[in-house]
């Protein structure tokens, strides 16, 4: 073993303890996105990089953006390392928001409760888990003092789980950042070099509200409403036949996560709104799979007359494809995922979408890798007692720190 990789071990083993109580103080401030008043977590997160000597640039978005966007505050973080000249400066992105915690918790979702080498918490896994990789790997880096080239960016963002555009792509956009290479929060079994896409739509069905007793005066959106959901739902069988050739993602898939209307038992409901999720295989075309979708709208409501449909596009994130000139991060993660785990580390898809678009489409490669279990499943995420494994975070807070050393040293 290279005697560097000895001592960034080394370092990472007899600061844990230290890297625990970080990750359960980041845990303890909730992100939960809706309502996404998110500025509070920066600014403690700011607070705590401080104290390892970490200087903590706060980039607030502007409160009429954030509002336009359906959230109440954002503020961005980035923390610049500059080495010597001649080598890449590679970012580190995680993302601090996340949905609510949602029924059936066993654990405070807030508490940063460990068990049984867990640490149970929302967004213990993802993200926040990979804000303490992060910051313990370059730590790591810097305790060794050699000397290095390039250097090191921490971008803790807190717009993915709206898409990003006001997180890394606020950044990015308004010329903050440009990295040469950046590694994006993820699990510590595989890296991840290809995602899906995902299209969000919001469909309102209009119709006539009436009273329940003369219900033929009125128009039943709801009616009209279950007419598209049923045509929405039979493409489900049709994506089944449509296989990626990415290994990790199977086939598109579309899901409708909310409905709200009407107004009360006793009224026909004369509005009803859908919000769907499809999510697009990277082999898919997002033009035309939105204008598909569309299209089966337009004739389900044709086919139920007195309705009217309004459809208005939510997001539109594309696939992420492998980067030419990501090929050093991979090797390295690889080499260094199978030396501290004990298992080859492959390459792989995820039929999520991430914030890592955003930097590839801005010409970054980039792949994703972190600190979590073998499948989101493992982790709980989005679901009740969300966890990490502690070990994982610290193996993976190991190969980080290798991976940065062989590319800045």
């Amino acid at each position: 073993m290279n005697s560097a990789h000895e001592r960034l071990d080394a370092w990472i083993d007899a600061h844990f303890d230290e890297q625990v109580r970080y990750l359960q103080a980041l845990v303890q401030v909730p992100t939960d996105t809706p309502p996404g008043n998110n500025a509070p977590h920066a600014e403690r997160t700011a607070e705590l990089l401080e104290d390892f000597g970490f200087g903590a640039e706060r980039h607030p978005v502007p409160e009429a953006e954030v509002r336009d966007y359906g959230l109440q505050s954002i503020t961005n973080l980035i923390v610049r390392r500059r080495y010597g000249e001649g080598g890449p400066v590679v970012a580190l992105n995680a993302h601090g928001d996340v949905v609510p915690p949602g029924e059936g918790w066993r654990h405070n979702p807030y508490g940063g409760e460990i068990e049984d080498g867990r640490l149970y918490g929302r967004a213990a896994a993802v993200s926040k888990s990979d804000f303490a990789t992060y910051t313990f790997a370059t730590r790591a880096l810097e305790s060794l003092g050699v000397p290095l080239k390039g250097g090191v960016e921490l971008h803790f963002t807190y717009d993915e789980e709206f898409g990003g555009e006001l997180g890394p792509g606020w950044l990015l956009k308004h010329g903050l950042t440009k990295p040469d290479l950046l590694i994006a929060a993820g699990f510590s079994y595989q890296v991840v070099t290809a995602h899906n896409g995902c299209l969000q739509m919001e469909v309102t069905v209009h119709g006539k509200m009436a009273h329940a007793a003369i219900p033929d005066t009125g128009v039943d959106a709801l009616q009209g409403a279950v007419r598209i959901l049923d045509a929405l739902y039979q493409q489900n069988e049709l994506y089944k036949q449509v296989t990626s050739r990415v290994e990790g993602i199977k086939h598109p898939y579309l899901n409708v996560g909310r409905i709200e209307g009407g107004t009360n038992t006793n009224v026909v409901p004369g509005k009803v709104t859908l919000k769907l999720d499809r999510r697009m295989i990277p082999e898919e075309n997002p033009a035309e799979v939105e204008a598909s979708i569309l299209q089966v709208i337009q004739e389900a409501a044709a086919g139920f007359p007195g309705i009217t449909v309004e459809i208005r596009r939510l997001l539109l994130a594309n696939s992420l494809k492998p980067l030419p000139g990501n090929e050093p991060l991979v090797r390295a993660l690889q080499k260094h995922g199978e030396a501290v785990f004990g298992e080859p580390i492959p390459t792989s898809g995820t039929p999520l979408y991430t914030d890592v678009r955003l930097y590839c489409e801005r010409g970054v490669p980039a792949v994703i890798y972190g600190a979590g279990p073998r499948t989101v499943f493992e982790s709980n995420a989005k679901r009740a007692d969300e966890h990490l494994v502690l070990e994982d975070l610290r193996r993976a807070t190991k190969v980080v720190a290798r991976t940065l050393h062989d590319l800045l040293a």
